[in-house]
């Protein structure tokens, strides 16, 4: 089956609740039967690993033929994730590139942007001066844009499937009726059998610059370092081998060059779930900033808006462990009246405000060139 059919692949013939097209293949489940229960500590992501494994377990006791967990984790280690059992999942080919209509275009109506630009640019000054002061080393600021949509999901993320072949199309249902959706370029974590493997992004140009630049600056290779030691870190006590490469190579979405490396490693014990290793990297300074706690404080008090699941998780786990976990970015919500987009940019003590201005704007065209909007 192709991606364009899995978008359908429902009983209904309606998007599926859960999809994750990327190079590994595709992914389609729906139909809940039953979901992984809330936590009841203050951080449920703490004993998310645990009660993935007993909704598992549960699974496989009462003879589920295809036992796995498929959902979403939201960036606040306080909020509930919607993790589920479903009831049906098939798995197909990857994503190829071309053959579709751009998307279904975006309806009428004047974009809302929270903060407003200029509002996002003080908020990065105001970042950078505390970075100076030595208060943190990195933190990653976003903003949103809310356009009009009412229309069906499915040729949208189709169109991004289309447009960004190597990266991650997902789409998955959230309560309240709302869908997350978009094309990430980071994965944070897979596992299969004792093999891992993480791929952290951070520094980034626009993709019809000079990548070599890219390459060559020492603010995007300090904030790809940050990102990467962290990660490694990490998976570190988890691995008997762990491979880091030394330096970055590049990496290229619809809209930008990214500075990328390749994690990989062997689990010294095998009942180390990918579940257990995505809680233990979440969230990476990719995404929050470090020192994580100085970076979330410092995000709460900039950042006008819940990010939710923005900067979460999207993935799959099976009774194996095996699994497979991509970072929320380049992403939407779809509530049935509108789609509201994320994007964020990596703050250091060099860094410019009008310059991380116009790189949340060019990750904004992800979605955006998807609807056929101008970015």
């Amino acid at each position: 089956m192709t991606v364009d059919e899995f978008l359908l692949a429902s009983p209904q013939g309606t998007l599926a609740e859960f999809l994750l097209a990327s190079p590994r293949g595709t992914l389609a489940a729906g139909g809940a039967y039953f979901a992984v229960p809330p936590s009841a500590r203050e951080h449920g992501l703490a004993d998310l690993p645990a009660r993935v494994r007993g909704a598992l377990g549960v699974a496989v006791a009462a003879g589920h033929p295809t036992p796995m967990v498929v959902g979403a984790i939201p960036f606040a280690p306080d909020a509930h994730a919607h993790l589920f059992v479903p009831q049906w999942a098939r798995r197909g080919r990857p994503p190829a590139a071309g053959g579709i209509p751009a998307g279904p275009g975006a309806e009428p109506g004047e974009p809302r942007q929270v903060p407003p630009p200029d509002d996002y640019a003080e908020a990065v000054r105001r970042a950078v001066a505390r970075l100076r002061a030595g208060d943190l080393d990195k933190v990653v600021l976003a903003r949103s844009l809310t356009v009009p949509y009412r229309g069906d999901l499915a040729p949208l993320v189709a169109a991004l499937a289309r447009r960004e072949p190597d990266g991650h199309t997902f789409a998955a249902a959230l309560p309240g009726g709302r869908t997350l959706l978009g094309a990430s370029p980071e994965l944070l974590v897979s596992r299969t059998g004792r093999t891992v493997v993480a791929n952290p992004l951070a520094g980034s140009a626009p993709a019809d610059g000079d990548p070599a630049a890219l390459l060559a600056s020492a603010k995007d290779l300090r904030e790809h370092a940050l990102v990467v030691d962290a990660v490694a870190a990490a998976l570190e006590p988890y691995c008997t081998v762990l491979r880091v490469p030394p330096r970055p190579s590049l990496t290229r979405t619809g809209a930008l060059w990214h500075l990328s490396t390749r994690i990989t490693g062997e689990l010294a014990d095998p009942a180390t779930t990918s579940l257990e290793l995505a809680a233990a990297l979440h969230p990476t300074p990719a995404v929050c900033g470090t020192p994580t706690d100085a970076a979330r404080q410092l995000i709460a008090e900039l950042e006008p808006f819940d990010r939710g699941f923005y900067t979460g998780l999207v993935g799959w786990q099976d009774a194996a462990g095996d699994g497979e976990w991509v970072v929320a970015i380049r992403c939407a919500v779809a509530d049935g009246a509108a789609l509201t987009l994320y994007a964020g940019a990596g703050i250091v003590a060099e860094s410019d405000p009008d310059a991380e201005l116009a790189e949340t704007s060019a990750k904004f065209r992800t979605t955006l060139g998807a609807l056929r909007v101008a970015g």
